[in-house]
């Protein structure tokens, strides 16, 4: 099937889920949400094969003015002028329907489990791994999702040793995905008389939120051990056993969660960032040439793996996977900026996948 045909299967299967949707005979509630999510996705692909085919339709007169010896000059002209827009403007509408056409990530439009830890720095780490948790929680204002901490784990200076977000908003993995890796921070401690700048890092996984109709976690793969909860140095928080550990026995992944005080809802956080887990844990089995597994994801939290840089003496942000500095700064770790940094690397995934399907 060549980009024709392709193009005409398209429409006419827009066209049948349009007749299926307006006759709606015996179907399920289930099938009816397939094929309208079917649908809506389409809908954008059917308008930009419209605008590619009415320009060249457009162009094709166009040429075919041009080339006709009875043409009036002023009207050669005029159709020489606007077939040279055409002639730049397909191109572009070509490339915009391509990417439309690129196998889409069924993850991409989930909500995002983010992880963040301190990594090689010690105390420093630990602020830093604060400062971004504090980005991605104005990232997601700035985006209008939702940020919520599962669990948390401090030093008791202002640094974070571990914490686990969750970003709710439909499309939030699409986006966020490209933070995972080593973050690196060069800045001068505040603990630091002689000015010396110091060099730490913190590292960040984000999986994909899976729900119970993505992965069921069978009872027999569970072990569920409660403990009591406690607080920094082993000093009792809690009277009760509502610390929850689960252990998913079949790939061993442990997640431990004693944050609330109620047994019944550590048990359901940390069900969440198993479920999560695991999800992510199948795609990167299902698809090794899109996804390293989680530990490759971080790395080992050493200075020297790292996606991105945060130069403090120079309000310097570079990432190093795509050689892009922006001297933004403050905007990017208040959130402000973030997207400026994502946009270029969504592109130049686009880009790369253009390129592997020509």
């Amino acid at each position: 099937m060549n980009f024709d045909e392709r193009l005409d299967a398209i429409v006419a299967r827009l066209d049948e889920l349009s007749d299926l949707l307006s006759a709606q005979n015996n179907m399920s509630s289930d099938e009816l949400v397939r094929l309208s999510k079917e649908y809506s996705e389409l809908k954008p692909v059917i308008g930009a094969i419209t605008a590619l085919r009415a320009a060249e339709s457009e162009a094709g007169d166009l040429a075919g003015m041009i080339a006709d010896q009875t043409t009036d000059g002023d009207m050669r002209a005029l159709a020489e002028e606007e077939f040279q827009t055409l002639k730049e403007k397909i191109p572009k509408l070509s490339g915009r329907l391509k990417i439309l056409l690129l196998p889409k990530d069924e993850a991409d439009e989930k909500s995002a489990i983010l992880e963040i830890r301190a990594g090689t720095g010690g105390d420093e780490a630990a602020l830093f791994a604060a400062n971004l948790m504090r980005m991605y929680q104005r990232y997601a204002d700035e985006k209008k999702w939702r940020a919520g901490v599962i669990s948390l784990s401090e030093t008791g200076i202002g640094g974070v040793k571990e914490v686990i977000m969750e970003i709710d908003g439909r499309g939030a993995f699409s986006r966020l995905k490209y933070e995972s890796g080593v973050h690196r921070v060069q800045r001068v401690p505040e603990t630091e008389a002689s000015g010396r700048i110091h060099t730490s890092a913190a590292t960040v996984a984000v999986l994909p939120e899976a729900q119970e109709v993505d992965l069921e976690i069978q009872d027999k793969d569970l072990r569920v051990d409660v403990y009591r909860a406690s607080g920094p140095g082993g000093q009792s928080v809690n009277t009760t056993d509502s610390a929850v550990r689960l252990t998913h026995l079949p790939t061993g992944i442990v997640v431990t969660q004693q944050d609330e005080k109620s047994q019944h809802k550590n048990r359901a956080k940390a069900l969440k960032v198993l479920r999560a887990r695991l999800y992510d844990h199948e795609r990167q089995a299902l698809d090794a040439e899109r996804a390293e597994t989680r530990r490759g994801q971080v790395g080992s939290g050493d200075r020297s793996e790292r996606i991105r840089t945060y130069n403090f003496p120079q309000a310097r942000v570079t990432d190093h996977r795509i050689n892009l500095t922006l001297y933004r700064l403050d905007k990017i770790l208040s959130g402000e900026a973030l997207d400026e940094i994502i946009e270029v690397l969504l592109n130049d995934e686009q880009t790369r996948r253009l390129a592997q399907t020509d």
